[in-house]
């Protein structure tokens, strides 16, 4: 798939067939996580990725929107450092927002659907994975094939009209 057909071809996923990801296309997806741009190039996150259904049944206790982590074929976890002042914590969770929008565009781009959640308990997901002090579990998302219709461009996304949130040099 072509970047631009990718781009509108992701929609949250939350049903999945039964079936595993190839494990090329697994680490290819969490090759563009290692990839995704980082504030001066900090990289301070960690992915842990899991296709054992034990742990994503877990995952699925963390969060409320998590529900759909259960019938995940895999399910990476994205955990930033501690950070000690608020600027760093600001910065990390920018840089987890751009790892988690590049692992559901290289989803889509292989057909694989994903959905994503953030952390509610998070001595829970530490005791899932094991994360260690000084980490701090930030946000899920689950990847497999859609169950209802595979990815492809939407013609209509329910978005809001494009003239409606573009502003050219003024609101």
């Amino acid at each position: 798939m072509e970047t631009w057909d990718a781009i509108r071809a992701r929609r949250n996923v939350r049903a999945y067939e039964d079936r595993p990801i190839p494990e090329k296309d697994l680490d290819q997806i969490l090759e563009a996580a290692r990839r995704a741009p980082s504030a001066g190039n900090r990289q301070h996150w960690d992915f842990v990725v899991t296709t054992d259904k034990g742990q994503l049944e877990q995952m699925g206790e963390v969060w409320q929107g998590a529900r759909h982590l259960p019938g995940a074929a895999a399910g990476i976890l994205l955990v930033a450092n501690q950070e000690e002042e608020e600027r760093g914590a600001i910065i990390n969770n920018y840089d987890l927002g751009q790892a988690t929008y590049a692992i559901m565009v290289a989803a889509a781009d292989l057909g694989i659907g994903s959905g994503h959640s953030s952390v509610g308990d998070q001595d829970l997901a530490r005791s899932i994975f094991g994360i260690p002090e000084g980490h701090v579990p930030s946000y899920m998302i689950g990847l497999g094939y859609p169950a209802d219709r595979p990815l492809r461009p939407l013609v209509k996304p329910n978005r809001r009209d494009f003239d409606d949130v573009i502003h050219r040099g003024h609101w």
